[in-house]
């Protein structure tokens, strides 16, 4: 099932896996607010869709996304100033925040697919998914400082536990490109590939995930997050609480019949 949520992003539904396509090539996918809201829609109509079992963000043209569309921002600067009680910066909470919640918290694995430059919310973007591909020409720029602004998207949070604290204020102080090779070896990017290949190991990784015990990745999903702020009692004890269901599920009984078997085992996701 293929879908325009706008023309700005493209949804697409199939076997399981939805493509999310950010789709603004002539502004390197700056996120206006058309952009953000198609986003924030397509991200959350994911998630909702118990047919959809992973999800694969990717984008168009030579950038993944390039955050905040400043042409559009300086406008609302200037509308801000001249009501004196406007709020410029209120997309973070109507847009940016949803979109990086609708990532982290459903249950179903998340890839990124990153074609491009990723800077600012467009990193931070896909630093909230699970699992990022990344094109060999690609980068990445936290770009804020760069325009006096503080981070958001997540980034303050999802940076300095892929990088560490002292790597994360570097890159957040002292905003700079960092390559695709640079990113991979800091644990950034899980896999790097030829540019000419990024769409199809991106799928092929998606593919995958969306194919796999749909279940057991949403409690890995939910244990990761979880141990990020919590002690190890408190996290053996949300393990425990999560084995338990995933014990449960369908496809457990299925991959241990399978294994007992020697088969490959087909799951159902449930």
């Amino acid at each position: 099932m293929a879908e325009q949520m706008a023309d700005s992003v493209l949804y697409e539904v199939s076997d399981g896996l939805a493509v999310i396509t950010i789709n603004r090539p002539d502004a390197m996918n700056a996120m206006n607010t058309a952009a953000k809201v198609a986003l924030r829609d397509a991200l959350e109509s994911a998630a909702a869709d118990t047919a959809v079992r992973a999800v694969l963000l990717t984008a168009t043209g030579r950038a993944f996304c390039v955050g905040q569309d400043l042409k559009e921002h300086v406008g609302k600067l200037d509308e801000a100033r001249e009501s004196g009680s406007g709020n410029a910066l209120s997309t973070v909470q109507e847009h940016y925040n949803p979109i990086v919640r609708a990532i982290t918290e459903m249950p179903k694995p998340v890839v990124a697919g990153v074609n491009g430059v990723a800077a600012g919310a467009g990193f931070g973007f896909a630093l909230a998914c699970d699992y990022r591909v990344v094109a060999d020409s690609a980068s990445f720029n936290t770009s804020f400082a760069g325009v006096a602004l503080t981070a958001d998207s997540g980034i303050s949070w999802t940076l300095p536990r892929l990088i560490g604290q002292s790597r994360a204020a570097d890159l957040l102080l002292f905003p700079r490109s960092i390559s695709a090779q640079d990113a991979h070896e800091l644990g950034i990017a899980n896999k790097l590939v030829p540019a000419a290949d990024l769409a199809a190991e991106a799928a092929a990784v998606a593919r995958t995930l969306a194919s796999g015990p749909t279940v057991a990745y949403a409690a890995l999903k939910e244990s990761l997050a979880h141990g990020a702020g919590h002690t190890l009692s408190e996290t053996l004890k949300k393990e425990d609480e999560l084995q338990t269901k995933a014990g449960a599920s369908q496809d457990h009984t299925i991959a241990v019949q399978a294994f007992l078997n020697k088969e490959k085992p087909k799951y159902l996701g449930r």
